[in-house]
């Protein structure tokens, strides 16, 4: 039984949110209704016909409940039903202020009218102008929204530019660096070289010295001690 009624449980469910919504809506529309009273007996002719398929919807929703076979569901249908029967109260009471307000609205809105009857072509030839200041001001503002927009695109260009040029700078200093990163092994490599060949001239002139001193000390030796 519970199973069957699943589907039938969860499409009532959905109804009772959708007139509920469309309550709000509609208690929304009467608050803001600026008249004349017709338009506000509509607006409640409709709003009672929510009405009566939300209560008809949260009947069977509370018949549905009583069907069912397991305690715990039957309970959490009830406790729906009485958040549901809650909630449409509150709707009506929202209904109730709602068209109290307008009324109080439209009463004020016509005694305005009355008192400022005499007024009305003034304040229509008012509203013209109002309507005419509003519109050059619009273009004006609109005027300069489009050059300000202009010297954006130009400073994106400029920037764009920019940054053209910085990266070409940036790629000749990066061939330069590779350039002179040659230019600096070549002078590794010679430096290197010229130690190495300044050692070698260092050893010879070491050995021609001591060549030179032991040739000396044996002409010395000759002469000096020639018994030895």
């Amino acid at each position: 039984m519970a199973a069957a009624a699943c589907v039938p449980v969860r499409v009532c469910h959905q109804e009772i949110v959708k007139f509920d919504l469309e309550i709000k809506a509609a208690v929304q529309d009467i608050r803001d209704c600026p008249g004349p009273l017709s338009a506000l007996t509509m607006l409640n002719a409709a709003v009672k016909e929510k009405f009566r398929h939300l209560r008809g919807r949260i009947q069977e929703l509370e018949q549905m409940a009583k069907e069912q076979d397991k305690e715990s569901e039957k309970q959490a249908l009830l406790r729906e039903v009485e958040n549901h029967k809650k909630q449409m109260l509150s709707n009506q009471a929202a209904w109730r202020k709602a068209n109290l307000a307008c009324k109080i609205a439209i009463d004020n809105s016509e005694k305005d009218q009355l008192l400022q009857g005499r007024d009305s072509f003034r304040q229509r030839k008012t509203t013209k102008e109002s309507l005419a200041e509003s519109a050059s001001n619009i273009t004006e503002s609109l005027m300069g929204i489009s050059r300000m927009m202009s010297q954006q695109v130009q400073q994106s260009e400029e920037t764009v530019q920019t940054l053209a040029n910085s990266s070409r700078t940036i790629l000749e200093a990066n061939e330069e660096f590779k350039s002179m990163s040659g230019t600096i092994q070549l002078g590794r490599k010679l430096i290197t070289k010229y130690n190495r060949r300044e050692l070698t001239d260092k050893l010879l002139i070491f050995l021609a010295l001591a060549l030179f001193l032991a040739t000396v000390l044996y002409i010395l030796k000759k002469r000096l001690f020639p018994f030895l």
